[in-house]
């Protein structure tokens, strides 16, 4: 018996419709709000050493965060526009709105216009508030002209390209202490930048080994054996740092020498999970996704942060 019509075996798969295009996602998408939790994280640590009360400085630690977070997304927006070209030949990056050419170049120019009258705005608003004076916000300034640089050419220098973006969150740990009026701990910078440097050589690594060397020039003064030196020395200079950090803190008075020995394992810990991530299961590519949706190494964070908060608690308890 003939039948009417393909059978149901026959039948092409009926394929999801895609979301219809927003502009407004798409804008929003421009300025990373998956790494906003950067700034959460690296701004506090500048409170660390404050003398004030911890009342009078949630003001200038939130105007912190808030003011880095619009410069760098006004920094992901500009690298967007000026990238759109080679980002077209990624196999992810072509996806990004302005690359993809959903959002056109005069859009987001007009948005980043508008980052920039909001940042001015929060600074303005910090300063005749007292929260935080005009000359305390030299690292957003510092901030801006070092991506003005490194969109302009720097980018496409190896070393200066991942050492630039370090020095960045640096600047993020020195707002924060800005914010609390008080010094930067010598120990606790070099931690954060030598951290943060093995997180983007990870990042690197990771781009090499998925779209090759062609999207990015830098790439080319890189090998995945010379980056995998690189991450191994910052590793080691990170693990150090923390240690000689935490040994010297003055939350832990003489009791540092005990909280470093007892936290260090977790922080070594965490430094081999991230490699593991990236070397064993080629992960890396988003250092924000990979180690904030890793349930091994949110676990051992948590843990961490458990020993180090309870260490902090018993100095002062016992004090």
């Amino acid at each position: 018996m003939a039948t009417l019509g393909p059978t149901l075996a026959q039948q092409p798969a009926r394929t999801q419709q895609a979301r219809p295009p927003s502009l407004l996602r798409d804008l929003l998408s421009l300025v990373r709000p998956g790494q906003w939790s950067k700034n959460l994280v690296v701004v506090p640590f500048g409170l660390l050493g404050a003398q004030r009360p911890a009342g009078q400085l949630l003001g200038g630690a939130a105007a912190a965060v808030l003011a880095f977070t619009l410069a760098s997304a006004l920094v992901y927006l500009v690298n967007d526009i000026s990238d759109r070209d080679r980002d077209r030949s990624h196999p992810q990056k072509r996806n990004r709105p302005i690359a993809a050419g959903r959002v056109g170049v005069g859009t987001a120019i007009a948005f980043a216009a508008v980052i920039v009258v909001l940042l001015g705005a929060a600074v303005t608003g910090c300063a005749l508030l007292g929260v935080t004076p005009v000359a305390a916000w030299w690292p957003i300034v510092a901030y801006l002209g070092l991506n003005v640089a490194y969109s302009r050419g720097l980018k496409h220098v190896p070393l200066l390209d991942v050492f630039i973006v370090a020095l960045g969150f640096v600047l993020r740990l020195v707002q924060g202490a800005l914010a609390a009026s008080s010094p930067v701990p010598n120990w606790l910078a070099l931690c954060v930048f030598s951290l943060c440097l093995m997180l983007i050589l990870g990042k690197r690594r990771h781009e090499m080994t998925v779209g090759g060397v062609l999207h990015r020039p830098a790439l080319r003064g890189y090998t995945v054996g010379f980056l995998d030196q690189l991450l191994g020395f910052a590793a080691v200079l990170t693990a150090i740092s923390y240690v000689l950090q935490v040994q010297g803190s003055a939350i832990f008075g003489h009791h540092g020498t005990a909280v470093a020995m007892l936290t260090a394992p977790f922080a070594l810990f965490g430094l081999a999970r991230y490699l593991q991530l990236l070397m064993v299961d080629s992960g890396g590519g988003n250092p924000s996704r990979a180690l904030f949706r890793d349930r091994v190494t949110v676990s051992n964070a948590l843990l961490w942060s458990a020993l180090v908060g309870g260490s902090a608690l018993f100095v002062h308890t016992a004090s």
